[in-house]
């Protein structure tokens, strides 16, 4: 497997935006299973690495996602029907995404829902290599090779031409991330769908809290992998942690939003004032 990524970072926003207005790009929302957000190239994270971003202090950049499924079992909470194992509501947690300014494939800037971790300037992940690095991200595009399904990289050359996908022999060690036992490491259970109804609602219409984001991301880091169990104590800890999170994570985000809102001219160079100054780590550049 070998793939050019200067230039891109096809799967680390959403483009949606940038495609020909004839591109089908709805790949996340076909078959039974139909996300309740409207993020695009969401990143599904362990048990460990919700544990290891959550103990970076970067509890912010992290997002549940519920889905709604067909012909499946589900449970209703707070009027919204959601996938569910054994009657409790089935959750990912992933990294979000947030408007910056980028300009991927040779365009101009715009503003587009964009991974926390992704330098608008160089275009590279600031988590690269990091302990906190999610092992999707490592062996993007290694998983969908072996299943034989699209990438983000193949996309990417169909909406915008190119060379992306340079070589697609998939490594021999690619698994799916989300397969036969997953639950309990990737794909968690909540086990009290009355304590959730309102942020699922919220979720639903898209106006989900930091609060209701914390409550997942701390269901999933005391989950245990291959069970529905979920430790209280760690519960405890991990939300109590979610909640008091501070980091340039959190002060990047808002301003983002806000310039977005703004509607400010995109500037990919203002990242250096929203992220490397607040102590984002920095990325290499490209040779």
């Amino acid at each position: 497997m070998e793939v050019h990524c200067e230039g891109c970072a096809g799967c680390c926003l959403d483009w949606r935006a940038l495609a020909p207005a004839e591109f089908d790009h709805g790949h996340e929302r076909r078959g039974r299973y139909r996300p309740l957000d409207d993020i695009d190239n969401l990143v599904p994270l362990s048990c460990d690495e919700v544990r290891a971003f959550l103990g970076a202090g970067h509890a912010a950049a992290l997002v549940a996602r519920l889905f709604r499924i067909d012909d499946g079992p589900s449970v209703s909470v707070g009027g919204v029907d959601v996938a569910a194992v054994r009657g409790r509501p089935a959750f990912l947690v992933g990294l979000a995404k947030v408007p910056k300014p980028v300009a991927p494939f040779d365009s101009d800037p715009h503003w587009l829902p964009t991974c926390v971790f992704l330098d608008p300037q160089t275009l590279q992940c600031r988590i690269h290599g990091a302990e906190t690095y999610p092992e999707t991200c490592a062996t993007y595009p290694g998983d969908n090779l072996a299943l034989d399904a699209e990438t983000e990289c193949e996309r990417v050359e169909r909406a915008h031409g190119g060379d992306r996908l340079v070589d697609d022999d998939p490594p021999a060690d690619s698994e799916p991330a989300i397969g036969p036992g997953a639950v309990g490491s990737r794909v968690f259970v909540h086990p009290a769908p009355d304590r959730i109804e309102d942020a699922v609602e919220r979720l639903a219409a898209g106006d989900a809290t930091r609060a209701d984001h914390a409550e997942f991301v701390a269901v999933a880091a005391a989950s245990s992998p291959g069970t529905l169990a979920v430790n209280d104590d760690r519960y405890e800890r991990a939300r109590e942690r979610a909640r008091g999170a501070d980091s340039w994570v959190d002060d990047a985000i808002a301003e983002w939003f806000e310039r977005a809102e703004a509607d400010e001219s995109p500037d990919p160079e203002a990242a250096a004032t929203v992220e490397d100054e607040r102590g984002a780590p920095g990325t290499p550049g490209w040779e």
